[in-house]
C-alpha cells in the first residue's frame, strides 16, 4: 500500500470526539482517510458532493445535510456552478487530499456523491442499486438479493461490484462508460428493480411503501436520478461503531457477518492484508448502458 499523503490543511481541536463511545476524534478520522485515500480518490475527486456534518459528533442533535457552501468553509472545498442551473447556489466538490481533510475539519462524517464527475455532468458513470432490508429480513437474504442484482446486470453485459452501505444493506454498483443520460440510467435501474419485484413479490419491493416493508428488501433505484447521491466508497457513517461503506470482492460476502462489519478501526488493516483491491478494475470494466 502506498504511503499516506500529507496535507496542508490544519485541524483545529483535533481531539474533538466525533464518535465518543469509540474514542474516534477529528484527528482519528483524518488519519483514517489518509490510510484509504489511494483507494477512495477515484470515486471522490471531481464529483458533486453532499455532506452530513455533525460539528459536535454523532451524539449531537445538530446535523446538517449540505449540498452547498456555508460561512467560513475551507477554501480547499470547491464551489462549482451546476451547468443546468447556474443561478442557484453552487455545489461542492474536492480535487485532492487537502479537500478531504478540509471536509474532516468541517465535521463531514458522511460523504455522499453524484454518480458522475464534473467533466461529464449529464452522463452518469455508474448505476447504483441500494438494497435496503426491512427490520425482520435476515442478512443472508440481503446477500441473495445482491447476487440476483449482479446476475441481472451481467445478463445485460454490465459489470457488477458490491460494497456495504455502512447502514443496513448492500450497494451493487455497475460502472458505465458515460454515454447515456440521467433519464436513461434511472429508467434502466427502475426497470431492473421492477423486474425483481415482479418475479419475487414476496421478497422485493421497487417502491418505498412503509406499510409493505416488513419481510421485504426495498430495491432503491432512485440513487440514479440527476442530483441524487449515494454514500461514497470508504466513507464513514454517522452511526454507532463508526461503520464504513466498504468495497468488497463478491467472495467476501460468504464470510460477512453483517452490513456494519467494517469500521474506521479495522478497514486500514484490511487494506494492508487483502490480496488485491476488489474494485481495482472498476472503471476499466465500464461499458455503455445497453
Amino acid at each position: 500500500m502506498s504511503s499516506p499523503p500529507a496535507s496542508d490543511v490544519s485541524l483545529t481541536h483535533p481531539d474533538r470526539l466525533f464518535w465518543p463511545d469509540e474514542g474516534v476524534t477529528k484527528q482519528t478520522l483524518a488519519d483514517y482517510y489518509a490510510a484509504v485515500w489511494h483507494f477512495m480518490a477515484p470515486y471522490l475527486v471531481d464529483r458533486p458532493l453532499a455532506l452530513l456534518r455533525l460539528p459536535d459528533g454523532i451524539k449531537s442533535h445538530q446535523r446538517f445535510f449540505q449540498k452547498h457552501g456555508w460561512k467560513g468553509m475551507n477554501s480547499r472545498i470547491e464551489e462549482i456552478a451546476d451547468p443546468q442551473d447556474a443561478q442557484s447556489e453552487k455545489l461542492l466538490r474536492i480535487s485532492d487530499f487537502d479537500g478531504l481533510v478540509a471536509l474532516v475539519q468541517s465535521a463531514a462524517l458522511e460523504i455522499h456523491l453524484w454518480g458522475t464527475t464534473t467533466d461529464h455532468w449529464e452522463t452518469p458513470d455508474m448505476i447504483i442499486m441500494d438494497l435496503d432490508p426491512g427490520e425482520d429480513v435476515v442478512w443472508s437474504a440481503v446477500i441473495a438479493a445482491a447476487l440476483e442484482v449482479k446476475a441481472r446486470l451481467e445478463a445485460r453485459r454490465l459489470a457488477a461490484f458490491v460494497k456495504t452501505s455502512g447502514g443496513k444493506g448492500l450497494h451493487v454498483v455497475a460502472p458505465l462508460a458515460p454515454k447515456a443520460g440521467w433519464a436513461e440510467a434511472k429508467d434502466f435501474a427502475h426497470s431492473l428493480a421492477e423486474s425483481m419485484s415482479a418475479d419475487a413479490p414476496e421478497k422485493y419491493l421497487a417502491t418505498a411503501t412503509k406499510a409493505k416493508r416488513g419481510g421485504h428488501i426495498y430495491i432503491d433505484y432512485l440513487r440514479n436520478g440527476r442530483g441524487s447521491t449515494t454514500v461514497a466508497p470508504y466513507s464513514t457513517r454517522a452511526r454507532t461503531g463508526a461503520p464504513v461503506s466498504m468495497p468488497l470482492d463478491w467472495s467476501d460476502l460468504n464470510e460477512l457477518g453483517g452490513p456494519a462489519a467494517f469500521t474506521l478501526a479495522n478497514v486500514p488493516q484490511r487494506l494492508e492484508t487483502r490480496p488485491r483491491d476488489p474494485w481495482g478494475d472498476f472503471f476499466d470494466a465500464a461499458v455503455p448502458l445497453p
